[in-house]
């Protein structure tokens, strides 16, 4: 499968070069950190590898305190839909972007993003501290500035037509972070009144990431799910989850999971796909993914490592790969295949994959 995936994507690279994605609302300013554990010079130290020791430290800090260093490693455009956005970018598609990238200039961390695609800012980006462990991250944002992302907003600084020209004319719609959006689910309900009703043309792709919403109230998380839901009357949807969104989820839904194995988060995913009647539901934990889709339910290993060069942006790479797989008319399989891929591309190398890359990998699969 791996080796006829590699011959379809470079088979496909003009195709791809004339294939159109609108994504947004949000975005971030990573810094990308490392906690220090021991510092043995100036220049040299170790860090703590995992979630669990930094958590141990802080809580024997509890009725005292302690001092925690943070290394800086990398500085970088963030927010789920910049990311998503340009690892589309990367793959040759023409990507317009609607967001929070700084108001009225770009911030500079975006000025590469720019060259790559067509962006539009309405207002400050959030910032983010990512502390990045061998098990995972943990982020820390500053988000004061989401608030700005707004359906008066939009219709006021980029302009209610040229909304409805990238809307109603790309091939893939990506509508990311609704948790940290917190008008998201007011602009999805005005999308749904206002511009949908008018839409012509074929039917086309649209691509939601609700992102952690653990800290909203599940009434909150059911009604965007609604809205997501009414979206597939116009589009063919694709709901994406982590392997935690996907619990988080299925709490709101009622469905109380509690099986982790690969057999109890695919019976998960069927579950949520019972009660979110969209075209397809993916849950993709980090050394796998899976989904219930048009054709039934299907499971793909990924390339993993247990030494990641970068972890924050995977999953958003991993939807772009699945989004692309999506827009070449891929079955559900292979989709899951070419977002594995661009995810473990991306976290081995830092880089947004091309499509060439991606072959070479698939060709070459790591061990």
């Amino acid at each position: 499968m791996r080796e006829q995936t590699a011959t379809q994507l470079l088979n496909a690279g003009s195709r791809v070069g004339r294939m159109t994605a609108f994504i947004g609302l949000d975005g971030f300013v990573d810094d990308i950190l490392h906690v220090v554990d021991k510092r043995e010079s100036a220049e040299k130290y170790t860090r703590l590898p995992t979630i669990a020791q930094l958590a141990e430290r802080l809580a024997g800090a509890a009725g005292r305190s302690t001092n925690i260093e943070l290394v800086s490693q990398l500085n970088k455009l963030g927010g789920n839909g910049p990311i998503m956005a340009n690892a589309l970018a990367s793959f040759g598609l023409k990507v317009t972007y609607l967001g929070i990238l700084g108001y009225p200039n770009l911030h500079p961390v975006f000025a590469d993003f720019a060259r790559r695609a067509e962006v539009h800012s309405i207002a400050e980006p959030g910032y983010t501290d990512a502390l990045e462990f061998e098990d995972g991250k943990i982020m820390l944002g500053k988000h004061q500035s989401l608030r700005q992302m707004n359906w008066e907003n939009i219709k006021s600084r980029f302009g209610l037509d040229k909304f409805n020209a990238s809307f109603g004319s790309a091939d893939l719609v990506g509508f990311v972070n609704w948790t940290m959006l917190t008008h998201m689910s007011d602009i999805w309900a005005a999308v749904l009144k206002e511009v949908c009703p008018g839409l012509k043309g074929p039917r086309r792709k649209l691509f939601v990431d609700l992102a952690d919403p653990e800290k909203r109230p599940p009434a909150d998380i059911r009604s965007a799910l609604q809205l997501i839901t009414a979206f597939q009357q116009y589009f063919d949807v694709v709901l994406g989850l982590n392997e935690k969104e996907g619990f988080e989820i299925g709490k709101a839904l009622g469905l109380n999971p509690s099986d982790h194995s690969q057999e109890g988060l695919l019976k998960l995913c069927q579950d949520i796909h019972q009660r979110v009647p969209v075209d397809t539901i993916i849950v993709h934990p980090t050394a796998y993914a899976l989904a219930s889709g048009p054709e039934g339910t299907a499971i793909v290993q990924g390339p993993y490592t247990p030494k990641p060069k970068i972890t924050t942006g995977a999953g958003d790479h991993f939807n772009s790969g699945f989004c692309l797989g999506k827009l070449l008319g891929f079955p559900t399989e292979r989709c899951l295949l070419t977002g594995v891929t661009t995810s473990g591309f991306y976290v081995r190398t830092g880089q947004s994959p091309a499509i060439a890359d991606l072959a070479e990998m698939l060709r070459h699969w790591p061990a």
